[in-house]
């Protein structure tokens, strides 16, 4: 069995959850291993490696009384781990992964061998995120097992290249698994997304409105309540173009001419600062898949319904095939 076939044998779905800042926590992660999606979080989700490493044992733990108490294999976990010269934690928290043999590492801002070797180790993966081919390559040239094509519309930070065009352009030299991300919020998105040539579809924003989430409920409220144009692609909030809330945008004080401004990319300082004073604690990411949230499900209610929406989208384009044999 090969190294990516033994990562996605007790999925129910092609899924990976994304980890999402300040948002992704064990519970979310928990439960979507649980249902058989991959679920996933941020390291710089606690604000301490101690802490970071706490959590990791708690989701162990949850998952080994799962698979005791059922019988059933639970799906792989991951963590993000921020590779940026400004984060002062990343070989802290890399140890710790590599203690705890996390399945999946998935990096963002930097692509290193290093820290690629590190995990393949002991037959950890590494999927990296990109926004464009010239990101791909040196991440191909890394070693990594996957690219996670951030396309325009995702949620955080993203990039602005079509997925039909991201995906082809990265299949044409990268054989290994390819996911996409950007506005995919239900089955038929995760149909579309194997259809467009991706081996995974990863979603982050439709998982912000789970009930394990950590989002506030004003967050959750103003997505249910967003459509497409209430999304603002800016890189004035982290300094790294990302999309967000244009709502949350205006009341934290945004002007629409200020969106056009920067600031300098400092994970160092986010992790230093008191938690009410940090940006993303009141301004709020998320993509432009918004407008096919209208809910408030819990994560198992919500695996229930992305596979039935899945297996519907499948069934149809099996149709097709006896119109134009």
């Amino acid at each position: 069995m090969s190294k990516i076939d033994h990562f996605s044998k007790n999925l129910c779905l092609p899924v990976v959850a994304a980890p999402m800042f300040l948002i992704s926590g064990p519970q979310l992660v928990i439960e979507c291993c649980k249902n058989g999606i991959v679920g996933t979080f941020p390291a710089l989700n606690q604000r301490t490696t101690e802490g970071f490493e706490e959590w990791l044992v708690k989701i162990k733990e949850a998952l080994n009384g799962f698979e005791k108490e059922t019988g059933k294999e639970a799906a792989p976990f991951g963590v993000n781990l921020i590779v940026h010269k400004s984060n002062p934690r990343l070989q802290a928290d890399l140890e710790i992964c590599v203690k705890h043999k996390v399945p999946l590492i998935i990096t963002s801002l930097g692509a290193v061998p290093d820290l690629v070797q590190a995990i393949h180790s002991y037959g950890g993966m590494v999927f990296h995120d990109v926004i464009n081919k010239r990101h791909a390559e040196k991440a191909a040239d890394a070693g990594v097992d996957g690219l996670i094509a951030v396309t325009a519309g995702a949620g955080g930070h993203a990039g602005t290249i079509n997925p039909i065009s991201l995906v082809a352009e990265l299949r044409s030299f990268f054989d290994k698994s390819i996911l996409l991300a950007g506005c995919l919020s239900n089955g038929q998105d995760i149909a579309t997304a194997l259809q467009m040539g991706a081996d995974f579809a990863y979603m982050g924003t439709r998982f912000i409105n789970t009930k394990e989430s950590k989002a506030e409920e004003d967050y959750r409220k103003m997505i249910v309540e967003s459509n497409s144009q209430d999304i603002v692609y800016t890189k004035s909030v982290s300094g790294v173009n990302g999309n967000f809330l244009w709502p949350s945008l205006e009341k934290a004080g945004f002007t629409k001419e200020m969106l056009k401004q920067t600031k300098d990319v400092d994970f160092g300082k986010e992790l230093t600062i008191p938690e009410e004073g940090k940006a993303w604690k009141t301004i709020w990411s998320a993509g432009q898949g918004v407008v096919s949230i209208k809910d408030n499900p819990s994560v198992k209610e919500l695996v229930q319904k992305l596979r039935t929406e899945f297996h519907k989208a499948i069934n149809k384009q099996q149709k097709w095939l006896s119109k134009f044999p």
